[in-house]
């Protein structure tokens, strides 16, 4: 087949990422049809036939393990590639079980596309090949299981150069065909093998049973044919190895003349299961471990304050305990209230830092004007500024476009920001906010920066962590910085920062042109 020839369907929810690929394929030489959702992709490749699919794993409606399956229910000739993200690899080895010829992850790689494409046109020849191959011994070829024999010399180059073993025998259950792949898997050789055992030696105790039963019974589709069966090899050094199987029993006219079965070694399937596995548990120990850092610090946070409360409501109820208050029993069960409020609030605060950082509310983009967001940032801290005689410079660029974003958490980042700068200057300082377009990035910029005490190097890679702190106790739970990067990386922004011991810090929000106008 030539380049123009291989049709390929798209289907993608993002319709950036659908026109762009249509457009690389297209200069690849395919002709290339492109659908938004699994359903409107499964009709739109019953009216116009094509022989490689690549679908998203993620997407609205039916996913892209339904889409496989639907696919190859319809029309299992049909190469399939999946489309997945890092975090989806439990997903990409089900669809693999399901018979798609490869997967690769985002961002798509066009140099491992190439390689995917190349994979799935060569599998889909051999297929094809074979399975004009298999119909010529079903109607013409097969006579007598010398026949057979003929015709396997005949097509020796097509049957050896299959990625699939492959494994025939004759009416008499000897085996007449055994490609250089099944050489490799089991370690036979042909002469070992060839007229000298039978069909269901190679099969583990047992397996060989249930695979007849299964290929006789109409509980697996079609009867006298199966799919995606999975069963057990034996090899030759006894190491068992998993399969996964396609046979057909062979008939001339109504006379049953042997078995070909088609086989996948499924042990590099099986190891990506276990890492999957392996990864999940991994994962689970972080989730155990950030939940044990978790519960440790809200104990040791809020255990200070309430414990100081505790200690002022008694201290107020001796008091009240003496009878009449006099004006000095007076002030100090004012002093000792009024301590009871600020160390409530603290707990308060505590409280409303964790849920914020907990909540992973939606970003709902429109469309506003950064400059004034920014302003009004500056109104809402100002009071508090002027009280730690911390002066503010704004140098806002009026060519910025506006943007489009989540205004009310781009508003609760750079406020986290100022809050962290207020902090940094105990003893006043200079807050310097500026924007910026960065029309080579296809962004803009916001730049934060105070005179303050600025960050130790060893404390940098580890600012963005979830309850990591620099604060001295009581001030934090080190959750406001990991909020706000949660916020920059769901608008697909970065956050970076610089800074020096004793001359202050520069924290940078940079919006992609996508998330502006």
């Amino acid at each position: 087949m030539n380049a123009r020839e291989w049709k390929v369907l798209f289907i993608d929810d993002d319709e950036a990422i659908c026109r762009v690929m249509s457009i690389d394929l297209t200069d690849a030489g395919y002709v290339v049809f492109t659908a938004g959702d699994g359903e409107s992709g499964i009709d739109l490749l019953k009216r116009e036939p094509c022989q490689i699919v690549i679908t998203d794993i993620r997407m609205p409606g039916i996913d892209g393990i339904e889409v496989v399956r639907r696919i190859k229910e319809d029309d299992p000739d049909v190469e399939l590639i999946v489309v997945t993200g890092h975090g989806d690899m439990h997903l990409a080895v089900k669809a693999l079980q399901l018979d798609a010829s490869d997967f690769i992850t985002k961002p798509i790689d066009p140099e491992a596309l190439e390689i995917a494409l190349k994979r799935a046109k060569e599998r889909y020849m051999r297929k094809r090949e074979l399975k004009e191959y298999t119909a010529l011994l079903e109607e013409k070829w097969m006579d007598t299981a010398e026949k057979l024999a003929e015709t396997y010399n005949f097509q020796k180059n097509l049957i050896e150069s299959s990625i699939d073993g492959i494994l025939a025998c004759g009416r008499d259950g000897m085996v007449i065909t055994f490609n250089k792949s099944l050489e490799q898997m089991l370690g036979y050789t042909k002469g070992e093998v060839l007229g000298a055992k039978p069909f269901d030696y190679f099969f583990a105790p047992g397996q060989a049973a249930r695979i007849r039963q299964a290929l006789y019974s109409d509980e697996y589709g079609r009867k006298h044919r199966l799919a995606l069966y999975e069963s057990t090899l034996a090899a030759k050094d006894g190491t068992h190895i998993p399969i996964q199987l396609a046979a057909t029993v062979l008939f001339d006219d109504d006379e049953e003349i042997g078995l070909v079965a088609f086989v996948r070694d499924l042990r590099e399937l099986r190891r990506l299961e276990q890492q999957f596995a392996d990864q999940a548990r991994l994962l689970h120990q972080d989730k155990m471990i950030s939940l044990g850092k978790l519960a440790g610090s809200v104990a040791h946070e809020i255990n200070n304050p309430l414990a100081g409360i505790l200690n002022y409501i008694r201290l107020m109820i001796k008091i009240l305990h003496k009878g009449d208050l006099t004006a000095e029993y007076l002030d100090k069960f004012k002093k000792y209230l009024a301590l009871t409020e600020g160390e409530t609030s603290r707990c308060s605060k505590i409280v409303s830092n964790l849920l914020a950082f907990s909540r992973k509310s939606q970003v709902e983009f429109s469309e506003f004007n950064l400059n004034e967001l920014i302003q009004k940032c500056l109104e809402l801290t100002q009071h508090k500024l002027n009280l730690q005689n911390i002066k503010v410079e704004s140098r806002l660029d009026p060519s910025l476009p506006r943007v489009t974003a989540d205004a009310d958490q781009i508003q609760q980042c750079i406020i986290n920001i100022i809050f962290n700068a207020m902090d940094a200057m105990p003893q006043g300082g200079t807050l310097t906010i500026s924007s910026l377009r960065q029309p080579e990035k296809r962004g803009v910029e916001v730049r934060i920066r105070d005179t303050g005490c600025g960050i130790a190097r060893e404390d940098m890679p580890r600012i963005f962590e979830p309850f990591y702190t620099t604060k001295k106790e009581g001030k934090g739970v080190g959750l406001g910085l990991s909020t706000v990067y949660g916020i920059v990386d769901r608008h697909k922004g970065t956050i970076g920062v610089e800074s020096e011991v004793g001359k202050g810090a520069t924290f940078t929000i940079r919006l992609p042109l996508g998330a502006s106008s």
